[in-house]
């Protein structure tokens, strides 16, 4: 697949929108001819650092500390779009939200855009698909039908009684995702296992709820406050950015130093119980003797403010809220390979070529990511040196809606519903993004340069549209 390219001043050429060149048919690291399994595990809110492989020393997460040793660690992954709604149907078909133009509040996915999904392809391609927990995506009347051999869509409570037991919704989960594995080990599958953790019970006053047997953890720890959290930072936001659903549900979190501490351990423990499922399905893996053909890809759905500017939630462009773990786990490359980081930008969008590229598929030329597989190898040429963020819903007046651009050093971002507000971070300089340079005058080319490819971008990505 070709790069989208963009002429800035007719004097550089700078790639937008998708990686490198002429990867598709490189190997996969087949080892007998036969196709690998596939699983992919989905968290719902879990940030980048909340991952001791990040270098949080507090997180218990030695499972997919181990993933992420023992495979490919992607640094920088980011979402395209982060919401759940919008990020996870960027992750079926490889687009931007601009181009399939679905999130909450909007008409069902488009069929041409879920026939071109990864579990269509697969399952076409004689893959037994599989999919266990949340969806998240509002598809039409056969569509589900026609995308898994099997499926068990749950939803909450996280708690509930099973057989006189209190059972997490996590581990219900995974028993499901156990259950398919076993039940399809003599032929090639791909399982999707979203999960609904992290994400906090909205409706409930505790929040965030984990199975007993995590009750120890984190007793006697003290979670650092973020620097961004004093007060004095959120008092010089603009009132347009004080005046945010992240700020609404900070209250319900983290407006007081006791409820942050108990809301934060709540959080984490959530996070460690998808660890501990994810010990229990790579054990069963071992169990069934298929560990050694099995590749495992793990990321979230989107990023996710702890306390971070005075905020809780997600769906603007700040780096808590964009950025997420991705872990891709291929027992069939060669130990040399293996238990590498890279620093390279991706995408939630690189997932789906990802996947099928993995199974031997062609990736359709409508798909804007492109496929990770070429990191097996080492640092890709002509990788992308940019990404487009953007966020999209208008069903909730306290969700801006707002688009993006980063790159190694900057991130420039604008505002749809107050085109005056923007925004320019040198986040190499400053790490925690809390001086807006943008209205300096020595940055207003650099501005101007930053607008002109979001503009051109948001244009091929409305071009790119089904007609």
């Amino acid at each position: 697949m070709i790069p989208h390219k963009v002429i800035i001043n007719s004097l550089a050429t700078v790639s937008l929108l998708t990686g490198c060149i002429g990867h598709q048919k490189e190997k996969a690291f087949s080892a007998d001819g036969t196709k690998p399994n596939i699983i992919f595990i989905l968290t719902d809110d879990q940030s980048w650092d909340a991952l001791g492989f990040a270098g949080n020393n507090i997180i218990h997460t030695p499972h997919m500390n181990n993933l992420a040793r023992e495979g490919l660690y992607l640094k920088n992954a980011f979402v395209s779009t982060s919401i759940c709604a919008a990020s996870r149907a960027s992750i079926f078909t490889g687009l931007y939200e601009r181009t399939h133009e679905y999130t909450f509040g909007t008409p069902p996915l488009r069929d041409e855009y879920m026939y071109e999904s990864y579990p269509y392809l697969l399952r076409k391609a004689g893959y037994r698909t599989g999919f266990v927990g949340k969806f998240g995506v509002s598809v039409n009347d056969g569509i589900m039908d026609s995308l898994f051999d099997s499926s068990v869509l749950t939803f909450w409570p996280y708690l509930r009684e099973i057989d006189g037991k209190q059972v997490h919704l996590a581990d219900i989960n995974g028993d499901h995702a156990i259950d398919f594995i076993r039940s399809s080990k003599d032929q090639s599958f791909c399982l999707s296992l979203s999960f609904w953790s992290p994400h906090a019970d909205d409706g409930a006053v505790e929040q965030y709820f984990w199975p007993e047997y995590f009750d120890h953890l984190y007793v006697d720890d003290e979670i650092p406050v973020p620097e961004t959290a004093d007060p004095a930072f959120f008092d010089a936001l603009p009132e347009f950015l004080q005046n945010t659903l992240n700020r609404t549900r900070w209250y319900w979190r983290f407006d007081t130093p006791e409820k942050f501490q108990e809301m934060v351990k709540g959080y984490y423990r959530m996070v460690s119980t998808v660890d501990s499922v994810l010990a229990r399905i790579r054990l069963a893996l071992e169990q069934e003797n298929i560990a050694d053909n099995t590749v495992i890809i793990f990321s979230s759905d989107n990023g996710y403010f702890l306390g971070e500017r005075g905020y809780a939630g997600k769906w603007l462009l700040y780096e808590q809220s964009v950025r997420v773990p991705l872990i891709i786990y291929d027992p069939r490359v060669p130990v040399s390979t293996r238990g590498k980081t890279f620093d390279e930008m991706v995408l939630n969008i690189d997932i789906t070529p990802t996947i099928l590229h993995l199974a031997g598929i062609d990736v359709p030329p409508r798909y804007q990511g492109e496929s990770l597989l070429p990191f097996y190898y080492g640092k890709p040429d002509n990788w992308r040196t940019g990404i487009f963020l953007e966020h999209r819903m208008e069903i909730n007046p306290l969700i801006p809606r707002v688009y993006g651009y980063r790159d190694d050093s900057w991130k420039f971002i604008g505002y749809d519903d107050k085109p005056g507000l923007i925004e320019l971070y040198n986040h190499r300089e400053d790490l925690h993004e809390t001086r807006n340079l943008a209205l300096l005058p020595q940055y207003a080319d650099k501005v101007d340069y930053y607008r002109s490819i979001c503009d051109s971008i948001i244009d091929r990505l409305i071009s790119d549209r089904v007609k």
